[in-house]
């Protein structure tokens, strides 16, 4: 990750990233540019729309970027981070170590430009042999501001360090992350950050009838786990804890319902809930948010070896529930009930969980953001959305009316794991609400948790999509 600190003021030799708007553009750029540089840069502004300049200095850089304002606040914020990458990009292709930045524009737009930066930093290429392979030569960034404190700048870090952290469990093959070694990981990062972690193994988990854990690891050579995280500070202002669950399936072949060969590429990503969730847990206990919460992680692969679960199977969840199994590649479902019926115990003010649940979820809005349902929970369901709106990681609410109730009512069982063809994202939500007895929202994150092209600041392959959702909306019931 790159390096941010403050300057006071502007140091020679070295480059230099002045932002500006078009309402203070001019007086922007009379501090740093003389009167044929200013007419350069508004006349290719103005009649050619460019809004990305610089001038080589040959001992260092003076780089102009203009930013449009949007409608609203938001879009603007992340012109702002889009632009974080784009100028650490520009700064990789030129070989600049150190950058200063300064700009009359709002503070939270400085700051999401750094967010970017930093978001933008990210590599995952440790596999590489070359060594010429990909690295960042950009270093140093140093911002120049009166209005922006270091611990904003720190709380900035926090959230990059964790967001790197999902991002490389979510990039790692199954043979490094198993279930197992991703409990481990919860566990160091617990260490790390002051956050208590139970782990439980198959043994734990077979004593405590966690049937939809059990039944979707039939099929593997490897144990499952049940990671529990509480973070409970004293100073909490919350009587009942917050729950975060998220779905660890840390490879997904479909089971007996094998999925086609092309789907099965990203399948490492199948846990990329667990790893957003504790992720956005370990950066809250860093931050130090006054806030009681706990994470709820089960975790399997899911595998058509041995004595796979199948179709038709009647497996018996841990709150005694019989679930018919119509589908072995509906699977995630069945690790998170266990969870969700566990999470009764812990008499939560809300439960949240985050999952790659269903392809329906990506086909219904794309790459764009977050399919979301929620069960009593409505008010802080509109919370959720504008945290949605601030980070840029959308949330798309869909109906749970009751109608959807009758489309997982099994002839055989209590219910099934699947629903008819039809509305599938909203369906496996209800048979994940179907055990809960609490406030409840439900994020689907299938089309968002991994990029097979680069988009922008989140990059290509694993993009902890819902982190910084999560993190802001944990904010929220702080201030």
């Amino acid at each position: 990750m790159i390096n941010i600190d403050k300057y006071t003021e502007i140091k020679d030799n070295t480059s230099l990233l002045i932002i500006c708007n078009k309402a203070n553009l001019q007086v922007s750029l009379k501090f740093y540019f003389n009167e044929d540089e200013i007419a350069y840069i508004l006349e290719a502004n103005t009649k050619n729309n460019v809004d990305f300049l610089y001038f080589n200095k040959l001992a260092y850089y003076a780089i102009v970027a203009i930013v449009e304002e949007k409608e609203f606040s938001y879009q603007t914020n992340e012109m702002y981070r889009r632009l974080g990458g784009k100028v650490l990009r520009f700064c990789d292709k030129n070989f600049i170590k150190d950058l200063q930045i300064t700009s009359l524009c709002d503070k939270q737009n400085i700051l999401s430009f750094v967010e970017g930066m930093i978001l933008d930093s990210y590599i995952f290429d440790g596999y590489k042999t070359d060594p010429k392979r990909l690295i960042h030569p950009f270093d140093n960034l140093h911002i120049i501001s009166k209005d922006i404190d270091i611990k904003e700048i720190n709380d900035l870090r926090t959230i990059g360090e964790a967001t790197e952290k999902a991002k490389d469990l979510v990039n790692e093959p199954v043979t490094v992350i198993n279930a197992e070694s991703l409990a481990a990981n919860f566990k160091t990062m617990g260490e790390e950050a002051g956050i208590n972690v139970e782990i439980w193994d198959k043994a734990k988990i077979e004593k405590e009838k966690m049937g939809g854990i059990l039944a979707v690891n039939r099929g593997s050579v490897d144990n499952p786990t049940f990671t529990i995280m509480e973070y409970k500070p004293e100073n909490a202002k919350n009587t009942a804890p917050i729950v975060l669950v998220g779905k660890g399936i840390t490879y997904d072949t479909g089971g007996l319902n094998i999925k086609p060969g092309d789907y099965m590429n990203d399948m490492k990503s199948d846990m990329a809930g667990a790893a957003t969730m504790a992720c956005a847990l370990y950066a809250a206990a860093l931050e130090k948010l006054p806030l009681h919460i706990i994470g709820l992680f089960p975790a399997t692969d899911n595998r058509p070896n041995h004595n796979a679960y199948c179709s038709g199977d009647i497996i018996n969840m841990y709150d005694g529930t019989n679930v018919e199994v119509v589908n072995t590649d509906a699977e995630g479902r069945m690790i998170l009930a266990d969870a969700l019926a566990y999470a009764k115990s812990l008499k939560p003010m809300l439960v949240v969980d985050m999952a790659t649940l269903t392809g329906a979820a990506s086909r219904a809005i794309g790459p764009y953001g977050i399919v979301a349902m929620n069960k009593d929970a409505g008010q802080f369901m509109e919370t959720m959305k504008l945290c949605g709106q601030e980070v840029y990681e959308r949330i798309a609410e869909f109906p749970f009316w009751e109608e959807y109730d009758k489309l997982i009512v099994s002839d055989i069982a209590d219910i099934k794991n699947s629903g008819e063809k039809y509305a599938g994202m909203i369906t496996a939500g209800k048979f994940l609400a179907y055990f809960t007895a609490y406030p409840y929202i439900h994020l689907d994150v299938a089309g968002v948790a991994m990029n097979d092209r680069p988009d922008y600041y989140r990059g290509k392959g694993a993009t902890a999509y819902g982190l910084r959702l999560i993190v802001e909306f944990l904010e929220s019931f702080c201030k």
